[in-house]
C-alpha cells in the first residue's frame, strides 16, 4: 500500500491526535531461541496490522524500549507510517524497574513535546512484556510509581507474562491483572494491539475506549 510521508514530529503537516504507546520488551536471555524469534514475528505483524489503517498509520506513534544486557530505546516515538520492527536479541539479565523508569521518563518528555506543538493525545500505554522477575535494584520504587501514574490518569499499564513468569511480581506494575500470554503467541498479541490503538485513532481524547477481553477462550491471554 501507499506509504503516507508524515515526519515522526512533523505535526503542521500531520497535526492529528496522537495515540502513543511504549512497548517495553524483555530481552533477558531466557527469551533466546524460539520465545525472542516470536517476539519478532510479532512486532512485524504489528506493523502490517498498523499501517494497513489510514488513520492509525497517522495516529498512533510507537517507542520501543528494550531490557536484557542493558535498557536502550531501540525505536523513539516514531508515527505508524515510518515504524519499522526492530531485529531483537536476548542477552543479559532483567533490569525491568530501570526499563520502566526510562520508559514513564521517555513518556513524559514526549508529552510536552505534544503540548509546545498544540497536538492533542489520547491516554498513553505503556506495554511490558517479560519472562522474568526484576533483577536490578530498586525495581520496587519503579513498580510503584508505575502505579501512581496509572491511578493519576497519566498513563495505562499493561503487563504480560510469557512462560512461567511471576504474575503476582508483574502486578506490583500496575492497577490492573497482569495477563500471562498462551504459548507463544505473540502475533495475536499484537494484533490484539493493532486494533486496539485503531478504535483508539478512531476516539477523542478523554474518550475511554473498550478493549476486546483478550483472556476469552479463544484469545491470546489468559489470567493467573
Amino acid at each position: 500500500m501507499e506509504q503516507i510521508a508524515f515526519g515522526t514530529d512533523n505535526f503542521a503537516e500531520n497535526p492529528d491526535p496522537r495515540v502513543p504507546c511504549i512497548l517495553l520488551l524483555d530481552v533477558s536471555s531466557s527469551m533466546t531461541g524460539e520465545p525472542i524469534a516470536q517476539l519478532n514475528e510479532g512486532l512485524k505483524a504489528y506493523q502490517q496490522s498498523l499501517q494497513a489503517d489510514s488513520l492509525a498509520l497517522k495516529r498512533v506513534e510507537v517507542c520501543v524500549i528494550t531490557f536484557g544486557q542493558s535498557v536502550e530505546v531501540v525505536t523513539p516515538f516514531t508515527i505508524a507510517s515510518q515504524f519499522t520492527p526492530p531485529e531483537l536479541v536476548a542477552n543479559g539479565l532483567t533490569p525491568m524497574g530501570t526499563a520502566v523508569n526510562k520508559a514513564i521518563d521517555e513518556l513524559e518528555a514526549r508529552k510536552s513535546v505534544y503540548r509546545e506543538n498544540g497536538i492533542a493525545y489520547m491516554r498513553p500505554w505503556l506495554f511490558l512484556i517479560s519472562d522474568g522477575e526484576p533483577n536490578d535494584v530498586g525495581w520496587e520504587s519503579a513498580a510503584a510509581r508505575s502505579v501512581a501514574g496509572e491511578q493519576a490518569k497519566s498513563f495505562a499499564m499493561f503487563c504480560v507474562g510469557v512462560g512461567s513468569a511471576n504474575l503476582n511480581t508483574l502486578k506490583m506494575f500496575t492497577i490492573r491483572e497482569p495477563l500471562r500470554l498462551k504459548g507463544l503467541e505473540f502475533s495475536r498479541l499484537f494484533q490484539w494491539l493493532s486494533s486496539s490503538q485503531q478504535s483508539a485513532s478512531r476516539s477523542t481524547p478523554g474518550e475511554e475506549v473498550p478493549l476486546q477481553n483478550p483472556a476469552t477462550p479463544d484469545g491470546w491471554a489468559s489470567i493467573g
